[in-house]
């Protein structure tokens, strides 16, 4: 059986780090937005004696990825056939077009998306491979759920959906060709005071109550915020170029996860087109996309989207 899917990439509409764990793993308080920018995945697979697991790499970054067993596809389908105690012959096409090192999580993405067409062909439920979605890296559960906007605790893995209706921005994306461990970034990350962490988290709870409330962007762009832009920003000349040309041009502006892509939100497709103008060059790939709304968003479009208790209406009302 052959399953198609497309992986979407995701940006960080907050990022705060709130402590360090004894085994070196960072806590943090997040807000995840999946975006209309990704790869294609298809999947072909069907049960045998002996496990086969290939990949073949297509799109503008394939060629510099390697489709050996070390790819994190490849992992997925392991893990995968592992957990159920299964024996197939998997091939999966990957069409990449996400870049790695660009803290829009595309790895993590087509690692989810194995996961799920998977369980599409082999008819199995995906809530049981979220611990062992968490192993393959922190970010994988995330695209397990089909919710554009995650709340994300723990060192990531632990997950609360938040429900978003009405219009949303548009983003503009600027990838400057650079890749940045996110080992590095980490390595130079100073941890934020008790008193500053808790602020932060509380503007984090402002930002969803917002999302949640279909609010316009000039109510709450003010609270886009990621901690690891210190970490980075100060280090690497090609981040900081984008981000000051950026600001330059509009201002809810904020650097993805880890780095190195930085974007901007923008009340209309015009706008966005017309910043996409202005900051190309021969450096950058610069596109712009929409909030990735899956089908769960659309058909909860006029029912509750209660978060942490209440209806959507009297939360709003008392909140923003």
């Amino acid at each position: 059986m052959k399953v198609t899917r497309f992986c979407p990439a995701k940006v960080n509409l907050f990022l705060e780090v709130t402590g360090k764990r004894p085994n070196g793993y960072h806590e943090l308080a997040t807000l995840f937005a999946k975006i209309n920018i990704g790869d294609t995945l298809t999947v072909d697979a069907e049960p045998q004696p002996q496990t086969e697991i290939s990949l073949t790499l297509t799109g503008p970054i394939g060629p510099m990825l390697q489709a050996d067993q070390t790819n994190l596809a490849c992992r997925a389908a392991r893990i995968f056939l592992e957990h159920f105690n299964l024996t197939a012959r998997v091939h999966m096409t990957l069409d990449k077009h996400t870049p790695t090192g660009a803290g829009l999580g595309g790895g993590s993405s087509d690692a989810a998306g194995v996961l799920l067409a998977l369980c599409e062909i082999f008819k199995k439920d995906k809530s049981g491979l979220l611990p062992a979605a968490a192993k393959l890296g922190a970010d994988v559960p995330l695209f397990m759920y089909e919710d554009t906007f995650l709340k994300g605790e723990g060192i990531g893995e632990k997950l609360t959906p938040v429900p978003a209706q009405g219009p949303l921005p548009w983003l503009v994306l600027v990838y400057p060709k650079t890749v940045i461990p996110t080992k590095d970034v980490f390595a130079r990350l100073k941890l934020p005071s008790k008193e500053t962490s808790l602020t932060n988290v509380s503007n984090l709870d402002k930002l969803i109550t917002y999302i949640r409330c279909a609010s316009p962007l000039a109510g709450w762009k003010h609270l886009l915020f990621n901690r690891l832009e210190e970490c980075v920003v100060p280090f690497t000349n090609s981040v900081r170029n984008v981000l000051l040309d950026l600001k330059t041009n509009t201002d809810a502006v904020l650097m993805s996860g880890s780095g190195s892509t930085v974007f901007a939100l923008v009340e209309t497709e015009k706008d966005a087109k017309n910043l996409v103008n202005k900051l190309h060059n021969e450096e950058r790939i610069v596109f712009f996309t929409t909030f990735h709304r899956s089908l769960k968003d659309e058909n909860n479009g006029n029912k509750d989207t209660s978060y942490g208790g209440g209806s959507a209406q009297s939360v709003c009302e008392r909140n923003v």
